[in-house]
């Protein structure tokens, strides 16, 4: 049983060394293209009033711990897929079976992400995502500043995920690569998406979505889209409104006339 256990161990490590990695880069790589980007944009910054950087070092030393426990859970998907230790077996690549169990892995994600989400605020879970809701004004370092638990709970979906649905893991991991980008944007700051798509009746969200959820507490528990907060009344009030005002902040600069020399 010993030699067994080590065996898988040995089996295990390199996955999850090789996701760990790939975490990490990413989470450096994007941050600092988002922050160069941001600096030529002060106006896009939503909380003007409050500058998140203060926290950058302290969210950074968080997150790379964190990413353990993320890593730890995409990593131990991949490994119960190619192991065949599933309920059911993933299908076979192809472009339509990409294309739906990306589709249906985003939308299964943003029901776990929102009853989770809502599950840890709950008195009994929120001293383990305390430390998240630390950064009130929330950077691209904030992405995965958690408690080990907390970080669990949000992302053990990718663990198990595989075992009662036929996700082939290249679409696994194409869906963790697209929540990667989608939480980075989503903690930035700065709003650069705000569009009729991020707002009613669409059921996609912009940058404003999660940041309000930082500085108003109560709203916005979803991921990728609005639905279940606007079915659960969690949708944040000023929302909608807020969007707009980005909206015509960026019709404004379209419409201004450019200076000579300029």
């Amino acid at each position: 049983m010993l030699d067994q256990i080590v065996t898988v161990l040995l089996e295990f490590l390199p996955i999850y060394a090789a996701v760990y990695a790939v975490n990490v880069f990413l989470y450096f790589a994007t941050g600092w293209v988002l922050v160069a980007i941001q600096n030529r944009h002060p106006e896009r910054r939503i909380q003007q009033n409050r500058r998140g950087e203060k926290r950058m070092w302290k969210e950074i030393r968080l997150s790379v711990m964190s990413l353990t426990v993320t890593a730890g859970c995409l990593a131990g998907g991949i490994f119960l897929s190619l192991k065949g230790w599933t309920l059911v077996d993933p299908l076979e690549l192809s472009w339509w079976s990409v294309i739906l169990m990306f589709v249906i892995s985003v939308i299964a994600f943003d029901t776990w992400f929102y009853w989770m989400h809502r599950f840890m605020h709950t008195k009994l879970m929120y001293r383990f995502h305390a430390e998240h809701h630390r950064s009130v004004a929330p950077t691209v370092w904030s992405t995965y500043s958690d408690d080990l638990v907390d970080a669990f709970v949000m992302q053990s979906y990718y663990l198990f995920a595989v075992i009662i649905l036929p996700i082939p893991v290249m679409v696994l991991i194409a869906h963790r690569l697209w929540d990667h980008f989608n939480g980075t944007i989503g903690h930035s700051g700065f709003e650069f998406y705000a569009s009729p798509l991020s707002r009613m009746p669409s059921p996609m969200v912009c940058v404003t979505f999660h940041d309000q959820h930082h500085s108003r507490f109560r709203y916005n528990f979803a991921n990728f889209f609005s639905f279940w907060d606007r079915v659960c009344g969690t949708i944040d009030p000023k929302y909608d409104d807020q969007v707009r005002a980005f909206e015509n902040l960026g019709a404004e600069k379209k419409s201004k006339p450019v200076a000579a020399g300029e």
